[in-house]
């Protein structure tokens, strides 16, 4: 039974996960891990640690799906839309440019819901909080060591994480990329910015007339979010929740400030947009250091295959474009890539 790593359970990651599983006719030991200590990658989503029910979406807000894709990517569509995952987006938000022919969704259960549904399918081991360090070639397998616990053994490896999360990986894997493929791999670039999510008691009340908000004039703030309204997710039993999304400038710039100074200074702008807001009962502040592709790697069908036999290949938004149906394109290229290896 052939043994397959997928690093990474964002979207690319369980998505290629979960075609692995439905694709394979024959039995897979199929593992997945991730760095995090919970699954979604950028499509991450948080609970109040005073009331599990009051939550927030700190990466994804929503998703845009072009007449292009709604054809290309139906079957996905159709399959979240069917499981309830994702539905039309209903709620006003202001200043969201619309172009003709395109539909947006939420998801009423948090964006990672999306990433929750693909690992469910895949029946994946899922592994988290373990973070890969060294790929090493071994007797004709990838021998994978992480930061905890001892190395393990793979006869085919998913690289899913961001291009310069792969450039900095130990082992043998230095040797095994081309330089025509590092140099891709390095012209990868991303912006940055932090998001504040906050939660709030139940029964109170944010008194705004949209459910989300694009924010033009202001050198930190650039979407805000009422979360539970943005999702049809109203209660009295439990309270609301906000997002703030900050500018890309406001990011790199406090990209290594801490955590404590970064929500200071964002909770300071967002009292001048919004004067009136009562005081959240916890917040959760999260940096994105690779936040959204700002330059993909250039001549990569959506994949780029490192070694052949043991099979090596990275997938992932670097290698697309930084959105929903981007991150979709890359599992299928991956899948395509794959489909002769098993």
């Amino acid at each position: 039974m052939p043994r397959v790593l997928v690093v990474g359970a964002g979207l690319t990651g369980s998505v290629c996960a979960a075609l692995l599983r439905r694709q394979l006719a024959g039995p897979l030991d199929l593992a997945l891990w991730d760095k995090a200590g919970d699954a979604g990658g950028r499509m991450a989503t948080v609970s109040g640690p005073h009331d599990p029910r009051c939550t927030a979406d700190l990466g994804a807000q929503y998703i845009t799906c072009t007449p292009h894709y709604a054809k290309k990517h139906q079957k996905f569509y159709e399959e979240l839309l069917a499981h309830g995952i994702l539905e039309p987006l209903t709620s006003p938000i202001e200043g969201m440019q619309v172009k003709e022919g395109d539909c947006n969704f939420v998801a009423p259960q948090g964006i990672s819901s999306i990433i929750k549904h693909y690992l469910k399918e895949s029946g994946a081991e899922v592994s988290l909080k373990q973070c890969v360090t060294q790929i090493n070639l071994r007797d004709n397998k990838w021998e994978v060591s992480k930061d905890t616990g001892s190395p393990e053994q793979f006869d085919l490896v998913v690289l899913t994480m961001p291009a310069p999360q792969i450039l900095g990986l130990q082992g043998d894997i230095v040797n095994l990329i081309s330089e025509g493929q590092r140099q891709q791999l390095a012209s990868v670039s991303y912006s940055s910015r932090y998001a504040l999510g906050l939660f709030y008691e139940a029964g109170m009340k944010i008194d705004v007339p949209w459910a989300g908000r694009y924010i033009t004039s202001n050198p930190c703030i650039r979407f805000i979010s009422i979360d539970n309204k943005k999702r049809n997710l109203e209660s009295s039993e439990f309270g609301p929740s906000m997002v703030i999304h900050t500018t890309v400038p406001f990011g790199v710039t406090h990209l290594e400030h801490s955590e404590e100074d970064v929500q200071e200074l964002i909770t300071q702008q967002l009292e001048t947009i919004l004067p009136a807001l009562p005081q959240p009962v916890a917040t959760k502040c999260q940096k994105w250091r690779y936040s959204q592709v700002t330059n993909s790697a250039a001549n990569s069908p959506g994949q780029m295959t490192l070694h052949l036999n043991p099979f090596l290949v990275c997938g992932g938004d670097g290698f697309t474009h930084s959105n929903f149906d981007g991150c979709i394109a890359s599992a299928l290229s991956v899948m395509e890539a794959l489909k002769n290896r098993i």
